[in-house]
């Protein structure tokens, strides 16, 4: 008890309760929550203007999606956070699970893209805000986790060619930032296709986006599976198991139970990553603020408030995510 009793700790103690009582003062209650813009200018920036999250809040929140039609991004919004919810309860987990995931996604692409049921078609390009935002985390994940734990056997294996395949083929996508991956996906992709084919900007940088991450995630896997003896492999090839049963029944469920926090941290740094695809045109979350503000002089002076905003929800989105990951440690 002493060691917290000492003059350094108090020092630090009211050095950060003065540093709370500031921004609880900034961003609470000298703040601006109405969508008030003169007020907000008044403030001269002695407190929040969170009057442009108000103002701009279904811009932000769904981007050029058509504003007779945010319903269907909405839904789908509160689809995706009902899965991520059913995914984090232990009791949900199981075969069933998987199904939900797969119908449900196949809704939240149904109600994002339309064209059936009667519902308005709408193309990609104008998909935006936090839903683009989960849908290039989800589907980016659920594409580059199988393709990832396929890199790392092959990396990891015996075969030569296919090695220095796999080799090769993380060692040149590590090699490269993931601003290149998607100027290649979205601009250089296309050049080499058939004419008269052609792709979605979302489908391509989605690809890229996938590959981008698989060779991170695969070497994270192999570090797992080089930290399982040699033992096991054989005790289950004396047993007469195949090489494929071996991996999923004894090598895989030890290597990805060592390897959570590591693939957890991947998942959240693909997470914030998804923000630059607003270099290749696609408004996610951080692209439909810069929407919102840019082209309204009234706010544009208040985009560093909206951007606080959004780093509030990325924040939240990661936190959640680790919990959920240690979660998953104690259950496994």
């Amino acid at each position: 008890m002493k060691k917290y009793l000492r003059p350094g700790n108090f020092l630090i103690a009211a050095v950060l309760a003065w540093a709370g009582w500031l921004l609880f003062d900034w961003a609470v209650l000298q703040a601006v929550f109405r969508p008030d813009a003169a007020a907000c200018h008044a403030l001269q920036g002695n407190g929040a203007c969170w009057g442009v999250v108000t103002e701009k809040f279904r811009v932000i929140l769904f981007g050029r999606y058509p504003l007779d039609q945010q319903w269907r991004p909405l839904v789908a919004l509160l689809l995706m956070f009902g899965l991520l919810g059913a995914s984090a309860m232990p009791r949900c987990h199981g075969k069933r699970l998987f199904t939900a995931w797969g119908v449900g996604l196949l809704l939240v692409l149904l109600l994002l893209k339309g064209g059936l049921f009667g519902l308005d078609n709408v193309d990609t390009p104008r998909w935006g805000g936090l839903p683009l935002t989960l849908l290039l985390t989800l589907f980016g994940l659920g594409g580059a986790f199988p393709l990832a734990v396929l890199l790392a056997l092959g990396r990891n294996g015996r075969l030569p060619v296919l090695r220095s395949l796999c080799t090769t083929f993380i060692e040149i996508i590590r090699g490269v930032p993931l601003v290149a991956v998607l100027f290649m996906a979205a601009f250089m992709f296309p050049l080499f296709m058939p004419k008269g084919w052609e792709f979605p900007a979302l489908l391509r940088v989605l690809v890229g986006i996938i590959l981008f991450a698989a060779a991170y995630m695969a070497e994270v896997i192999r570090g797992g599976l080089l930290a399982i003896s040699r033992g096991q492999h054989e005790a289950a090839q004396a047993l007469g198991l195949s090489y494929w049963q071996v991996q999923l029944t004894v090598v895989l469920p030890q290597t990805l139970r060592n390897v959570l926090p590591s693939l957890m941290n991947s998942a959240i740094a693909l997470f914030k990553d998804t923000s630059l695809v607003i270099i290749v045109g696609l408004f996610e979350l951080t692209g439909a603020l810069g929407l919102a503000v840019d082209g309204d002089p009234k706010w544009r002076a208040f985009a560093l408030d909206g951007y606080l905003f959004i780093a509030f929800i990325y924040w939240l989105g990661c936190f959640a995510m680790s919990r959920y990951s240690r979660a998953l440690e104690r259950l496994i």
